[in-house]
């Protein structure tokens, strides 16, 4: 055959699209027993399918080797992936921030799109085929040849599109085989770290807020005095740390520090300065002067929230309100603008949108996703050493990527 393409996922299933459009006869093979494992969990179970924004904002979003990028996005653009989509009978909305789903919510919808597309094709695709390793030969120079299967068969190809995601969310598939294949011949890796995950905190008073989720607030991350991340959404309290958009954005720019512990602010009142805050809560102390002040700060907090805040604000929550002093209310105020939290770590790899890290693209070439070191052997989507946050930029990534590495696989034989 013409092209092998390795992995279902995203960038898969779109390089052998891609491959396939151009007349070649493309062989996908896929380790599950069905194609888009990961992508039908994605945006929980409704796929956020790119992001609608102007591609600037695309490549501002993007954390890991943007410059990289910039003949995949241009080559295959948020446009024309929505294109695709609509075009392949799948009607697509716009959301706020950008984020484009499917009109139905049904990460369903976007993989019977891409499977009927693969068919529409006559792209080979085989399920529960697991490659062992890659077939390379070595005369002038290193050359793809084809694949080793699991069951010891071998599949010739003059090309080879290794597709198979990082090692997040390792039930779905992402084990890692792609790094394995990468270093067999002879390519660069950059370690490896989950990303868009939650946080692990050394206070304990988080587990008192479990499920409690917080919008419109702002989080900042420092190191020393260092800030690492700044930014403005939704975040969540659960039993282990935080969770939320906001916390898997900042995870991103966390990633690279192995574990160190860092401290995260919270600030619940960012529409107002310390100011304008103060004069808030005197005026909400001045209405309830007479109660204590653990019963005078609900239209301040979710009732939830009020005894942590009370706990943390060192004020004994039955003095009365016209008891507090100046400086014990400027220090209220500066607690609400600045929640300290000690982050430890991050969870696992289970928990994990994506993989940071991945095959160096120091070794890829840019312009076509093929690498340096073997000829006809490419490269797409999560096994390379690129990430974003949260939004569609991700799946941006690989139907960008892939579908470079599938057209450049198929014009290559011309």
């Amino acid at each position: 055959m013409d092209v092998i393409v390795i992995g279902g996922g995203p960038a898969g299933m779109m390089a052998a699209i891609a491959a396939a459009k151009l007349g070649r006869e493309v062989c996908l093979l896929e380790k599950n027993e069905k194609l888009g494992k990961k992508l039908f969990i994605t945006g929980k179970g409704r796929c956020n399918v790119t992001n609608a924004a102007e591609m600037e904002a695309v490549f501002a979003n993007v954390c890991t080797n943007r410059k990289f990028l910039y003949s995949a996005f241009y080559h295959y653009d948020n446009g024309m992936v929505q294109s695709f989509f609509e075009e392949a009978g799948c009607p697509l909305k716009i959301e706020r921030g950008e984020r484009v789903f499917p009109v139905s919510d049904h990460s369903s919808d976007i993989i019977a799109a891409l499977i009927r597309t693969l068919k529409q094709y006559h792209v080979d695709v085989r399920l529960n085929t697991e490659v062992k390793s890659l077939i390379t030969e070595n005369d002038e120079k290193c050359v793809i040849k084809g694949v080793v299967l699991k069951d010891g068969c071998s599949l010739q190809a003059e090309n080879v599109i290794v597709c198979t995601g990082g090692l997040s969310y390792p039930l779905t598939g992402s084990t890692g085989d792609g790094f394995k294949f990468a270093e067999e011949t002879g390519h660069r890796m950059t370690e490896c770290r989950p990303s868009l995950v939650p946080f692990e905190t050394k206070e304990t008073w988080c587990r008192e807020l479990m499920g409690l989720a917080l919008k419109n607030v702002s989080v900042r991350m420092m190191d020393g005095k260092k800030e690492l991340y700044s930014g403005f959404g939704e975040m969540l309290f659960t039993h282990f740390g935080i969770s939320g958009p906001l916390i898997l954005t900042a995870s991103c720019f966390y990633a690279k520090k192995k574990g160190e512990e860092v401290k995260v602010f919270i600030d619940l009142k960012p529409a107002l300065g310390e100011e304008q805050l103060d004069k808030r809560i005197l005026k909400d102390f001045e209405e309830n002067k007479n109660k204590q002040f653990k019963n005078a700060l609900g239209a301040l907090f979710p009732s939830k929230m009020i005894p942590v805040m009370i706990e943390l604000s060192g004020i004994s929550p039955d003095k009365k309100v016209n008891e507090i002093t100046r400086e014990e209310r400027r220090g209220f105020v500066s607690l609400i603008k600045n929640i300290p939290l000690t982050i430890t770590g991050t969870r696992s790899y289970s928990e994990a949108i994506i993989t940071q890290g991945g095959v160096s693209v120091k070794d890829i070439n840019p312009s076509t996703m093929e690498s340096k070191m073997v000829e006809g052997l490419y490269f797409a989507g999560e096994v390379l050493d690129l990430d974003a946050v949260t939004g569609g930029f991700n799946l941006q990534i690989a139907w960008s990527t892939g579908h470079l590495a599938g057209t450049s696989a198929g014009e290559k034989m011309d």
